[in-house]
Order: structure tokens, then sequence, then C-alpha cells
């Protein structure tokens, strides 16, 4: 079992950025490919970015490319996400997601555990 908490949302203007963060407990997070989601009301939950146990592969879902950066700290039981260059349409809440084994993966029902969500809000 791996609890999840995310951090860093908020409300931006256009163009600006803003970083979430994803600290972990539990069971040791180096086990664990991480990925961030994001959920739109009424519109089913989709992938933003997911990186590998080890963080040498990472994925970006084609509108967040050039934008979005996930990283990771072992050391520090985190994920994160750094956006820049945001837009009014990236505002929804985001979620961070644990998964088993070294892959990434880009679909909902892959990741076993999940943070609460946290709200970004973009301002035209």
């Amino acid at each position: 079992q791996v609890q999840l908490v995310e951090s860093g949302g908020g409300l931006v203007q256009a163009g600006g950025s803003l970083r979430l963060s994803c600290a972990a407990s539990g069971r040791t997070f180096r086990d664990y490919a991480m990925g961030w989601f994001r959920q739109a009301p009424g519109k089913e939950r989709e992938i933003v970015a997911s990186i590998s146990r080890s963080g040498t592969i990472t994925y970006y879902t084609d509108s967040v490319k050039g934008r979005f950066t996930i990283s990771r700290d072992n050391a520090k039981n985190t994920v994160y996400l750094q956006m820049n260059s945001l837009k009014p349409e990236d505002t929804t809440v985001y979620y961070c997601a644990g998964r088993s084994g070294s892959n990434i993966a880009y679909t909902p029902t892959q990741y076993a555990y999940w943070g609460q969500g946290t709200q970004v809000t973009v301002s035209s």
C-alpha cells in the first residue's frame, strides 16, 4: 500500500507556471512507476504524463509536450509536474497515481494508487 498526497495547485494567469508535487508514503517509492492525470467535469480521466520508476523513461500527452515536465526524486519519495506556459484549457483537477513495476502506463486502470487531487485554475 502507498499513500499519495498532492500539493501545489492554485490559480495562475495564462502563460504562468505551477509545480505540482506528490509525496508518497508507505511502501518503497522507487518500486513504483508514477503518473499525473487530470479530469474535467463530465469527462474521463486522462493521462498527462508518466515516469518510470528509475526516472529514465517519460511519456507526455500531446497537448502538454514542450510545456510540462515530469520528474521524480526517489530520495524524497516525491514526483513532480512542472507546468509552464499554462493555458485556460489546462484548468481542471490533477491527480497523482502510482503503479507497481518499472514501466510507464497510460490508462487509469493501470494504476492502483491515487491521490486526492489538486485543483489547477488558469485564468485568461
